[in-house]
């Protein structure tokens, strides 16, 4: 049973959304906005953030987590925005990864009502929010991407876009002169076919 178990984790695929969800619950009259939102990176992470902080500026607390795939490996946060420690970043986090949501950013917005909800209470009010978000939301299983540049000549390209489509690859920009440049952006696991048809310097 063990073994199942463990087997169960390693081949379970990654998640991520395409747009932004929300949804809103109330609970002894504290109103939780719940969003879950697709972001790459920390910068953009930290943008969205601040965007949010002016939007909802009157709000008693703005609870987030994140899971984002770097170029430096995986990185994970959360934060509790002032309630007590381990009742609001945490239960939010625990959705994110029991759901293995990668790229994603979910944020809870609270407004108090006035009534104290205990440490009990705001783990449940904001791992429900988090769920009913996510709940909510179109997963897509977590596709990690290459990038490389070709030149091509003119009489070419069809056929390669006709190859690149099969490979679910896709046409990102491209620059005409005496050849085609095109940069190009395709799935990381159809990376070494590309390859065999067409040399390049993936980046």
């Amino acid at each position: 049973m063990l073994w199942v178990r463990c087997f169960k984790n390693i081949t379970q695929v990654m998640q991520s959304i395409k747009t932004t969800f929300s949804t809103e619950i109330i609970l002894k009259k504290s109103r939780f906005i719940g969003i879950l939102m697709p972001c790459t990176s920390e910068p953009e992470t930290l943008g969205i953030l601040q965007q949010l902080s002016l939007r909802y500026s009157d709000a008693s607390h703005i609870v987030y987590s994140y899971r984002l795939k770097t170029a430096n490996g995986f990185v994970s946060r959360f934060y509790d925005a002032g309630e007590p420690s381990g009742t609001a970043g945490k239960p939010i986090f625990q959705h994110l990864e029991g759901k293995d949501l990668i790229n994603v950013l979910l944020v809870v917005i609270r407004y108090f009502g006035g009534i104290k909800l205990g440490a009990g209470g705001l783990v449940r009010a904001y791992g429900n929010t988090a769920k009913q978000v996510i709940d909510t939301a179109t997963l897509w299983p977590y596709t990690e991407y290459s990038y490389t540049t070709i030149n091509l000549a003119y009489n070419q390209l069809q056929a390669f876009e006709y190859f690149l489509k099969q490979l679910e690859g896709e046409i990102t920009n491209q620059n005409f002169g005496e050849s085609v440049e095109l940069a190009i952006k395709l799935p990381k696991a159809n990376l070494n076919d590309f390859l065999q048809a067409y040399p390049a310097n993936p980046q």
